[in-house]
């Protein structure tokens, strides 16, 4: 059965949540606070987490980058601005949904997450991967001073360690994959997100701009080089 951790501070919302969820099968453990979250997380191996912003202790802010290194997190929040969702998608969030919202449709966004899960584990079993389908491979990249190694999530530059998020690590290997490819903004967000381009073009933007900000110390982040009205590829 597959594990949650409900990340709510309102009683009653985290409680409904833990009844709709376990009603479909799933199994809930609920955190009223982003210390006590915290705490949870490092006790438990947990499948998903659903994530309020604003809470007690610790905020859901400063949650998003710990959880999102070991789990899906799905954004819960009634913060809807667009600098709100630029800010949790780029330190990690799979996902953000505004309040209020339909319980069906966070089961739908939940259900997502694990087919994605699932395709790039290769669960399903089809023995193959296009666009926003990453099956884990036996093999290492290279791309000049770079290296990439799917399978254990590293990528080094000029020999030192560069630490990405999800999203930030599929870009790259998407990059370095087809250095001498121009790839359009939709592009990228449909291979690192593997769903449809709804996104403000300020969210790739801001994830590129975080890769160079990374790879600066290394001498290699003007190897991204944009292509102005198309998209971004290897110098």
């Amino acid at each position: 059965m597959q594990k949650i951790l409900i990340v709510e501070d309102d009683a009653k919302n985290n409680q409904m949540l833990n009844d709709y969820l376990e009603e479909h099968g799933y199994a809930c453990t609920q955190a009223f606070s982003g210390s006590e979250a915290k705490l949870l997380f490092g006790l438990e191996e947990y499948d998903l987490v659903l994530l309020d912003l604003m809470l007690p202790g610790i905020s859901g802010e400063e949650l998003v980058s710990v959880f999102s290194e070991k789990t899906p997190v799905i954004v819960l929040s009634a913060k809807s601005g667009v600098d709100s969702k630029v800010e949790v998608l780029s330190a990690g969030a799979e996902d953000y949904l505004c309040k209020p919202f339909d319980l069906p449709e966070l089961l739908v966004r939940i259900q997502v997450q694990f087919r994605r899960r699932e395709r790039q584990s290769g669960v399903d079993g089809s023995g193959g991967a296009g666009m926003g389908e990453h099956v884990p491979e036996q093999k290492v990249y290279a791309y000049r001073e770079w290296t990439m190694n799917p399978d254990t999530q590293e990528m080094t530059a000029s020999g030192c360690s560069v630490e990405l998020t999800r999203h930030e690590f599929l870009i790259m290997e998407l990059l370095i994959r087809n250095p001498k490819r121009v790839f359009t903004k939709q592009m990228i967000y449909e291979y690192a997100w593997g769903e449809e381009y709804l996104a403000e073009d300020k969210t790739i933007n801001v994830h590129i701009s975080n890769i160079r900000s990374k790879l600066k110390k290394s001498g290699t982040d003007s190897y991204i080089q944009t292509v102005w009205g198309m998209g971004f590829k290897l110098s």
